[in-house]
């Protein structure tokens, strides 16, 4: 091939390259120009969802396009996580993901029908602590009493899940392993059942969202014993942190994050963030979701990818050490 040629051929690319970021900075000039789907790989009626459609409804506002929430629950939201990586690249789709679905559940299923790395993330939509709890039947009242009961009493002492690799799981065996007590995991079918029994006595303790359990600790069902995040909660006066009670960097914080397809162009993915970190501090907003026991974040799409793998590393190392064997 001549000079001559060769030039013409890398001229060619150049132009094509360029034709492509002109038309992908055209797409997301216009974008959206029709209805938007964002998947919740739960039920109606939970934190995820409230989320989603808190979100989509000011999103709607600001696009002047519908953004309508589906919900495809099943499997751990495997199943909505799958049908999100399936749908075309074109930003149309979006999936709300928990923080489940993007750090353990790969480490923990055999048979997915999806990676992480099928996903690009856009950005950490909310955060909500957990909360240690245990019933009125247990004879403690902080959470030293609970660690010296847990050491004095080392067949006595279990706490239940929603399932097993779900956080609360995950968050008792990292209790065990940094505080070298025994407790049996008891996984349940769901949250509902799961607290259910620690209120009435059944078992011993679990790791909760405070969403979900401030009702009960407000009418003296559940003790709150220790905060799973990096500090304490104004809802829950006195409660100590689990990292400032002795067992420094315990942090099992519940987040929640926005994702689409790999391949849709940066352009997009970057508006997106851009709009919806705009609604999320919005002060409405925030007090709406201040109300759930959620705290908005809103961060870039590279600080959200750092943060999907620096927890899947930790989450990782956590599932090797407890030795939680891999599901179907």
């Amino acid at each position: 091939m001549s000079i001559v040629k060769k030039i013409a051929g890398l001229l060619v690319g150049v132009v094509s390259l360029a034709s492509m970021g002109n038309a992908f900075a055209a797409s997301a000039g216009t974008y959206p120009d029709r209805s938007v789907k964002l998947i919740v790989p739960f039920a109606a009626a939970g934190i995820a969802d409230t989320l989603a459609r808190i979100v989509a409804q000011h999103l709607a506002e600001k696009w002047k396009q519908s953004v309508i929430v589906e919900n495809k629950p099943g499997a751990a939201g495997n199943i909505g996580m799958s049908m999100g990586a399936k749908a075309a690249p074109d930003g149309y789709t979006l999936v709300l993901a928990p923080v489940g679905n993007l750090t353990v559940n790969e480490l923990l299923f055999t048979k997915l029908t999806f990676k992480v790395a099928d996903f690009a993330p856009i950005t950490e939509l909310a955060a909500s602590p957990n909360v240690l709890v245990v019933g009125k039947k247990m004879p403690v009242k902080s959470f030293a009493e609970f660690i010296s009961y847990a050491k004095a009493n080392p067949d006595k002492v279990d706490f239940s899940s929603p399932g097993i690799g779900s956080g609360a799981h995950l968050a008792g065996e990292l209790l065990k392993q940094m505080a070298g007590i025994n407790m049996l995991h008891v996984p349940y079918a769901g949250m509902s059942p799961a607290l259910n029994d620690v209120i009435a006595g059944n078992v011993s303790a679990m790791f909760a969202g405070i969403s979900t359990v401030l009702p009960y600790i407000k009418d003296g069902k559940l003790t709150a014993l220790a905060v799973a995040g990096p500090e304490q909660l104004p809802e829950l006066p006195g409660v100590p942190t689990v990292s400032d009670s002795g067992y420094k960097g315990f942090d099992v914080t519940s987040w929640y994050g926005l994702i689409t397809q790999k391949n849709v162009p940066q352009a997009i993915v970057q508006k997106i963030q851009k709009d919806v970190a705009a609604v999320l501090s919005d002060v409405n907003v925030k007090n709406k979701l201040s109300a759930l026991g959620v705290t908005t974040v809103g961060s870039t799409p590279e600080d959200f990818s750092k943060k999907i793998a620096a927890d899947t590393k930790n989450w990782g190392a956590i599932i090797k050490k407890a030795n939680i064997k891999p599901l179907q």
